[in-house]
């Protein structure tokens, strides 16, 4: 039924939009908040002289990992976990010296000192902390790995480590070569 030219889905419509527009002009007025964890884009040129045989940025403020191939036209960016604590965090140049499908995972003596009832766990165990994929670094006990644990992703979760989605870790594996330079942030 109208009501000299109005109908009731207009009259909805019209209330419903009077409503909206308030909260839109409010919310041009409210002060913008930075995530952290947003992935900015980096240049390779910010880190290294050359790209070598490829290069890796891990950022523990954005918590992304960035990947350029070595020919600079395959960049990505993957979503990481990062140390707990700033003590953990480990920063500087290095490389990959080894990688490793179904990588077996051995406590550190400070692991153990912290946490007495850890114990080794065997590579492709579904509780393995390094997921399915590692990445070693030439530094002793700090790698590129996977995770089972998919809440890590995106936190400070990690005793060191920069931590990725099992899948996102394949993908590195796979095109990332021994040798490859790497940067932590």
């Amino acid at each position: 039924m109208s009501y000299k030219g109005l109908t009731r889905r207009g009259l909805l419509v019209a209330g419903s939009a009077a409503l909206i527009v308030p909260a839109t002009a409010r919310a041009q007025d409210a002060p913008v908040r930075r995530n952290t964890s947003s992935f900015l884009a980096q240049d390779w040129r910010d880190h290294f002289d050359t790209l070598g045989k490829g290069a890796i940025v891990c950022d523990t403020t954005s918590r992304a990992l960035h990947y350029w191939a070595a020919d600079g036209e395959d960049y990505r960016i993957y979503p990481t976990s990062v140390p707990k604590s700033e003590e953990l965090t480990k920063r500087g140049y290095t490389k990959i010296v080894r990688k490793k499908v179904g990588p077996s995972w051995t406590p550190t003596a400070s692991q153990m000192e912290r946490f007495p009832d850890w114990r080794p766990v065997a590579g492709g165990a579904p509780d393995n902390p390094l997921g399915t994929h590692a990445l070693y670094f030439d530094w002793p006990a700090y790698l590129i790995h996977g995770t089972h644990d998919t809440r890590k992703i995106g936190r400070p979760s990690s005793d060191g480590c920069i931590g990725l989605y099992n899948e996102k870790v394949a993908e590195l594996y796979e095109i990332t070569p021994i040798g490859t330079q790497v940067r932590l942030i």
